[in-house]
């Protein structure tokens, strides 16, 4: 049987649409786990990747093979019902928690880089998601298929001319990376929360794949691209000096060695927001319906609301201080998916 390239495409891009969020986007979160450990940090993406390919297709074959509507019915399976329940309320608070720094990631981009309102960069975000939503799953895609090819195309044109220009900070290191050992713990603690995020979206999204072979490809092309924006990113940070001082890094790099695009990149970081945003409202909407019989509308503005008051708090504080926090809550589901999973409808 052939494989559907789109559908596979698809899922693919969905996959990096979701992970690629305000922090990831921004290089602010490739910064704390990677970039500041230098040649280590590389290091650490490559086993990143490797969890996204391995782990992110082993989600959605599982999801796909027990038809699971939900990431609370993927985690009834995996913990059982009485841990799940306890796992499904820590992962509705983190993905609520995640939804609001990406509303202040967006607020941050219009404040610090188009020097606009922070408020008003919050409030185009939420009507632009309630609107793409309201198409659901054809929304999502439609987004995504449009924003990550342009972000893994600006991704490797600026890493080529960061290494013909400065071929030797791959290397740069903080003298506090130099010393620490953390990188070793980095790359599963990113990787873990980043699965997490990814979960309520890929869930429902294997499920409706009527051939298992679209869901390898899909995965495989999803946390394939994930490991080469991040390997292009650390490098291009990499070149940036004190990189740990900035909220937008990505944005600094790009106006320091490809300024003529600086002003389109600033709407590609925007963008990766933006699908990380909708990609957590379609997860927790999916999610809340299946408990409280209510319109999905309804829903989903409920959770921006909550999302916006949370995002007042500010964009540094909040992603230096929650994602990694999330990465140690999300550590016990790469252990659990590590493990050979028993009684699969089929033989995984």
């Amino acid at each position: 049987m052939r494989v559907n390239w789109g559908a596979a495409f698809q899922i693919g891009a969905v996959y990096v649409g979701t992970i690629v969020g305000a922090g990831f986007a921004t290089g602010k979160e490739i910064v704390e786990f990677f970039t500041q450990y230098g040649i280590h940090g590389l290091m650490g993406i490559l086993i990143s990747g490797t969890l996204f390919i391995w782990l992110g297709t082993k989600i959605m074959l599982i999801a796909n093979r027990i038809q699971a509507d939900s990431y609370k019915e993927f985690n009834e399976y995996l913990f059982g019902k009485k841990i799940a329940l306890v796992v499904n309320i820590l992962m509705l608070l983190v993905l609520i928690g995640v939804t609001s720094v990406m509303l202040s990631g967006a607020g941050a981009v219009f404040e610090e880089q188009l020097g606009l309102s922070y408020q008003l960069g919050i409030f185009i975000t939420i009507v632009l998601s309630i609107f793409i939503l309201i198409f659901g799953v054809k929304g999502l895609f439609g987004v995504n298929m449009f924003v990550v090819p342009i972000m893994i195309f600006f991704s490797i044109v600026l890493v080529i001319e960061v290494a013909y220009r400065e071929p030797t900070n791959i290397l740069y290191v903080t003298d506090e990376g130099a010393r620490s050992f953390k990188w070793l713990i980095s790359p599963f603690l990113y990787s873990a929360f980043n699965l997490a995020m990814a979960m309520p979206v890929l869930v429902p999204l294997a499920k409706e794949m009527k051939d298992e072979k679209i869901v390898k490809w899909g995965g495989l092309i999803g946390g394939g691209s994930l490991c080469l924006i991040l390997i292009t990113s650390h490098i291009s940070l990499s070149a940036l000096p004190n990189v740990e001082n900035y909220e937008i890094p990505m944005a600094e790099v790009m106006k320091n060695f490809m300024f003529t695009f600086y002003w389109l990149y600033i709407l590609v970081i925007y963008g990766e927001i933006f699908t990380s945003v909708i990609g957590n409202l379609f997860g927790l909407e999916r999610q809340i319906r299946n408990v409280v019989k209510v319109p999905s509308l309804l829903i989903v503005t409920g959770i921006l609301t909550i999302a916006y008051f949370i995002s007042q708090l500010g964009y540094g504080s909040l992603i230096s201080f929650l994602y990694p926090l999330f990465g140690y809550v999300s550590l016990i589901l790469v252990v659990l998916l590590a493990r050979p999973i028993k009684n699969l409808p089929k033989r995984y």
